[in-house]
C-alpha cells in the first residue's frame, strides 16, 4: 500500500514485505480463492475483499467497506481506499506512510553504513538497514518526553546510548561521518576500559536491538510500529527489558504489535504492567493455536493490574513450568 499510493490492486510484494504470488497468501486448505482483511483505526472500520489468479503477484480489490459505505469493483483508489473520501481517512494514511516493520532477519555489524538524507529516510528500515542513517540524522534531536530517561540528556544519541547501557552494562556508541563519502561508521564500547571497536568486534545483540531502540525514541506519538523476535540475541533478563521498553514506547502513544516467542518478553510486560509503567488495558495478548478445521484458533488471555493472566492455554509460555514438573518427578 506505501509502496504503490495509487494502485487499484494489493500488491504483494514491495520494499517491506515479499509475499511471493496469490498461491501464496490465500487459504491453501479450504481452497478459497479470496479473504477479507479487516482494521479498525480510532472510531473507523475498514474491510476489504481480495482476490486474484493463482500465479499473480498481486491481488484485485473486489470490495472496500469504511465505515457505512460499501463499494464494489473500486476503480479509483488512493492507499486502497476511496478518493472522494481520503480526507476522512488521515489518521490511517498516515499511519500507513510513517509504518515501522522491523523483521526478524536483522542486519548484523557492518564496517560502514550508509548515509541518506535524513529527511527523505525517516524509518530505520525492515531490516534495521537505515537506523545508523536515522540515529546519525537525528542524533542532536530530542525525543519524547515520555520515554527520557532522567539524569541523561534529551537528545536522540544520548538517550539511545542510555537504553543500550541498559542491556549491555558499560555499552557506549559513537557514529561518524566517514570524510567526502555518503557513508558513517559505528563505534561501539562495551567497558570504560577501552575505546570504540567495529561492531563486529563486540557482542552480536548490541546490532540486533539497536534498529528496536532507535525506531522507538524516534518515531512519533500516534505511529504504528511492528517488531518481529525482538528477543533475538538477547539474554533472558535483556529480553525482559526487551518487554519493558516497548511497554514503555506503547504507554507513550506508539501503537506496538509485537511477535514474540519469548516468556522473557512477556514477563517484562508484565513487570511494567504491575510497576504502573503502562496500564493493563493498554496491553492485549493474543495466542495463535493450532488450527482447528477450517479457522486459526485465537486466544486472548487478559491481564489484571498486578500484570497476572487470567488464563493459561496449553502451550502458551507454559514450557518451562513443564520442565521444572519433570525434574521434580511430576510430569512426562
Amino acid at each position: 500500500m506505501r509502496d504503490y499510493e495509487w494502485s487499484t490492486r494489493l500488491m504483494l510484494n514491495g520494499s517491506l514485505a515479499k509475499l511471493g504470488t496469490v498461491t501464496d497468501v490465500v487459504d491453501q486448505v479450504t481452497g478459497r480463492g479470496s479473504f477479507e482483511v479487516g482494521l479498525r483505526d480510532q472510531d473507523m472500520d475498514y474491510r476489504w475483499r481480495f482476490s486474484g489468479d493463482r500465479q499473480d503477484m498481486s491481488l484485485e480489490v473486489n470490495l472496500v467497506k469504511t465505515g457505512n459505505s460499501v463499494r464494489e469493483n473500486p476503480t479509483e483508489l488512493r492507499f486502497l481506499l476511496p478518493v472522494d473520501a481520503r480526507f476522512s481517512h488521515v489518521s490511517l494514511v498516515n499511519r500507513i506512510r510513517n509504518l515501522t516493520y522491523i523483521t526478524a532477519e536483522r542486519e548484523g555489524p557492518r564496517e560502514t553504513y550508509p548515509l541518506e538524507d535524513q529527511h527523505a529516510v525517516r524509518v530505520v528500515g525492515p531490516r534495521g538497514e537505515n537506523a545508523v542513517t536515522v540515529l546519525y540524522g537525528g542524533r542532536d534531536e530530542h525525543i519524547a518526553t515520555e520515554l527520557m530517561l532522567e539524569g541523561v540528556a534529551p537528545t536522540l544519541l544520548h538517550q539511545l546510548g542510555a537504553r543500550l547501557a541498559s542491556f549491555f552494562p558499560d555499552c557506549a556508541i559513537d557514529v561518524q561521518q566517514v570524510p567526502n563519502a555518503n557513508a558513517v561508521t559505528l563505534g561501539i564500547r562495551t567497558s570504560s576500559d577501552t575505546g570504540f571497536l567495529r561492531p563486529i568486534h563486540c557482542g552480536f545483540g548490541i546490532t540486533q536491538i539497536l534498529p528496536i531502540i532507535v525506531a522507538t525514541l524516534s518515531v512519533s506519538k500516534g505511529s504504528l510500529m511492528l517488531i518481529e523476535n525482538p528477543e533475538v540475541h538477547l539474554h533472558p533478563a535483556g529480553q525482559a527489558l526487551m518487554g519493558q521498553l516497548l511497554a514503555d514506547a506503547a504507554h507513550a502513544g506508539i501503537q506496538t504489535i509485537v511477535e514474540t516467542h519469548s516468556d522473557h518478553v512477556l514477563n517484562g510486560i508484565r513487570r511494567s504492567v504491575k510497576s504502573e509503567r503502562i496500564l493493563a488495558d493498554e496491553v492485549a495478548i493474543h495466542f495463535f493455536r493450532q488450527r482447528s478445521q477450517d479457522a486459526a484458533q485465537v486466544l486472548s488471555p487478559t491481564l489484571d493490574s498486578s500484570g497476572n493472566i487470567d488464563v493459561w492455554p496449553e502451550g502458551f509460555f507454559d514450557q518451562f513450568d513443564k520442565d521444572m514438573d519433570y525434574f521434580v518427578g511430576w510430569g512426562k
